[in-house]
């Protein structure tokens, strides 16, 4: 049979026989509000005379459908008294299995019924008058988290809770045949939770929130609004980190059968965000769909707050925002089908001043549809590792899922241009990262400049340059074809050019480089080494540069004779290229008469590095087992510079180089 646990109480007491101490009840199930116990066991004891009996019930099973709830083996004993107005009071210790011990008051009057849960400062109240048998009300304080799990996974079926305190009133309506409705305002402070993988997660999560649930027969309904202030929270790779001003937040949601339709969502936070749009969860609540209108009147706190787990991906962490943005954007299969972003005077500046732009102004428009979608962005500024651009204006358009340049671009360099061409972005898709390709071009770049601009030394002339074709996919930037420079009246090319990480930890660049016919008058006037006149070919094989410092390279440079170049090295220049080289003078009474000249012919200059664990294996036109010719001389007196230690460490030989250039180099003569 199905009872009700004021029916069975009551019954209990009518049928107590007068002359009965002990009375027991074995009841398959009873029913109560919003719980059903099964397998129940009801002792009473009331000695003759008594003004109080003892009560014991005992259940195998207690549930709630309604509020997701399981016990077992439930235990509660009590001192049963008459209130003195025709009801009955009850209150003593309650536990099951697995549960902490809590006390539980139970009071039956003739209008209806009250119950209390305690268990020390936490504190349920359960009220239910028989005027109104639909409607259950529920009040708790102090509650933790961890109480409401169950109530929380009507709407989220793997969230854990699992710290935090609950302060709520709370509302269930089960009218006779209709459906369920669950009205509730609560205050919740300090709030963690999780879900089962830890890809959603929130910490000390703050605020008052107001929920109506109705359990329908096409799936339940909830809508959600109220205000979050403090506390942090991460879903996927979107981090948010709360401000101590309060947000309002507002969600209507639809269970249906494969997830959740949220045909209402909107977020506001101020002039930092403003959000709102129509989104779909899958049924493990990972977001299939979307439609999202944003706004921000003020970018500066938006990184914090909002960007910094997106912008920590493609190494943007620290970079500061400033100015205003508009931006809508759709998903459908989880995958970005549209953006229409609006800039009004952005500005973007990285702390390791890798980059930096200044009053971006205009539109860019992303789809995957096949109809165009035009847009034009403008800076008045910008720069790149040390380079400094003029201003742009980038005419944009989009369709099939790739972002591309209409015309190539000019931009101002150093007195020169700068152009990019045949540019395609392909945004994240499936799993994968940002895809991009593009050529440059370098024309009449003030060398000097770009060089100062680097912190090297103001190389004199113009920059000429072509790179056919750059491919940027898996962080890797890889430019096709190399990329050829005209510098100091010969040729620069760099092969096997890649760069990774280029705005992540540590970037690493790798190249080999090719000189030739370098006119050595012009580089060693710009190095500040002395004078050397001739030309130098030479190369720079397996360099690799980690966060921008070497690591590993096979450097040999060498002289080339050529018809009609005078081939003379200057005094300072031979002490400059043995204090580098650890080297010396030789040439017996020759060698004495050195330092009366100020220059000298020489045949041939050769000096090679092989960096391997910040080691550099030194060589030159001759080499044995400890030493190495560098320059050989021609004429009289005739100028020949050994180095005496092949194997030099390489932050040694950089303080050298360094002591070279600042003219810190005493001279010796042997």
């Amino acid at each position: 049979m199905r009872w009700s646990v004021p029916l069975l109480l009551m019954l209990a007491l009518l049928a107590w026989p007068a002359h009965a101490r002990t009375l027991r009840m074995e009841v398959d199930r009873v029913d109560a509000p919003m719980a059903q116990l099964d397998d129940v066991h009801v002792r009473l004891h009331w000695p003759d005379g008594a003004v109080q009996g003892a009560l014991e019930l005992r259940a195998a099973r207690l549930r709630s459908d309604t509020l997701g709830y399981r016990w077992r083996h439930v235990r509660w004993q009590c001192p049963l008294q008459r209130d003195g107005r025709r009801g009955w009071h009850c209150d003593g210790p309650v536990q099951a299995a697995g549960q902490s011990p809590a006390r539980l008051r139970l009071h039956l009057a003739a209008g209806g019924m009250t119950g209390e849960l305690q268990q020390g400062g936490a504190r349920v109240r359960v009220t239910r008058e028989d005027a109104t048998p639909e409607l259950t009300r529920i009040d708790l304080a102090a509650v933790p988290a961890a109480w409401v799990q169950a109530l929380a996974r009507k709407a989220w079926t793997d969230v854990q809770l699992q710290d935090g305190r609950v302060d709520a009133q709370v509302r269930v309506h089960v009218p006779a045949g209709g459906p369920v409705n669950v009205n509730a305002t609560m205050d919740v402070a300090g709030l963690s939770l999780q879900n089962a993988d830890a890809s959603i997660a929130a910490e000390r999560l703050g605020g008052r929130l107001r929920v109506d649930w109705l359990a329908v027969s096409g799936g339940e309904r909830i809508t959600v609004d109220g205000q979050l202030q403090g506390g942090e929270f991460l879903a996927g790779n979107t981090y948010v980190a709360m401000p101590d001003t309060p947000v309002d937040v507002a969600v209507q949601a639809r269970r249906t059968g494969d997830g959740w339709a949220l045909s209402a969502l909107r977020w506001d936070d101020g002039a930092v965000l403003q959000m709102e749009g129509e989104a779909r969860l899958n049924h493990q609540a990972r977001l299939d769909a979307l439609q999202l209108r944003a706004r921000s009147r003020d970018l500066r706190p938006l990184r914090e707050r909002y960007l910094s787990g997106w912008m920590g991906m493609i190494g943007l962490d620290g970079t500061t925002l400033a100015g205003a943005a508009d931006l809508d954007l759709g998903l459908t299969g989880g995958r970005l089908q549209h953006v229409h972003a609006r800039l009004h005077g952005v500005s973007l500046d990285d702390p390791r001043q890798r980059f930096g732009l200044d009053d971006l102004q205009g539109d860019v428009r992303f789809t995957t549809a096949d109809a165009p979608a035009n847009a034009t962005l403008r800076w008045r500024a910008a720069s790149l590792y040390g380079l400094q651009f003029g201003a742009a204006a980038l005419p944009l358009a989009s369709s099939g899922g790739e972002l591309r340049l209409r015309e190539a671009v000019d931009i101002p360099l150093f007195g020169g241009t700068f152009r990019i061409d045949g540019l395609a972005l392909r945004p994240p898709a499936n799993g994968g990262r940002l895809g991009a390709e593009f050529a440059l071009q370098v024309e009449d770049v003030d060398f000097g400049r770009l060089t100062g601009s680097l912190g090297l030394p103001e190389f004199a002339g113009t920059m000429h340059g072509f790179l056919p074709r750059a491919v940027f996919q898996d962080d890797v930037l890889r430019f096709d074809g190399g990329l050829s420079m005209a510098l100091f009246d010969g040729a620069v090319q760099f092969s096997e050019l890649s760069l990774e990480r280029p705005f992540g930890p540590a970037p690493s660049l790798g190249t080999d480089i090719d000189l030739r016919g370098i006119d050595l008058d012009a580089l060693t006037s710009v190095l500040d080494i002395g004078g050397v006149t001739g030309r130098m070919d030479g190369r720079i094989h397996g360099l690799r540069l980690v966060d921008w410092t070497p690591v590993a390279f096979d450097a040999w440079l060498h002289t080339v004779p050529r018809r009609g170049v005078r081939q003379r090295i200057s005094q300072r220049a031979v002490q400059d290229i043995s204090s580098v080289g650890d080297a010396s003078f030789a040439g017996s009474v020759q060698g004495r008469l050195i330092g009366l000249f100020d220059d000298f012919g020489y045949r041939r200059i050769g000096i090679g590095c092989r960096l391997v664990n910040e080691v550099c294996r030194m060589s030159g036109l001759r080499s044995d087992a400890n030493s190495f010719t560098i320059v050989e001389g021609a004429g009289v007196p005739r100028l020949t510079v050994v180095g005496h230690n092949r194997d030099v460490d390489w932050p040694t030989l950089v303080q050298r180089l360094a002591a070279v250039g600042k003219g810190e180099v005493s001279p010796v003569i042997d």
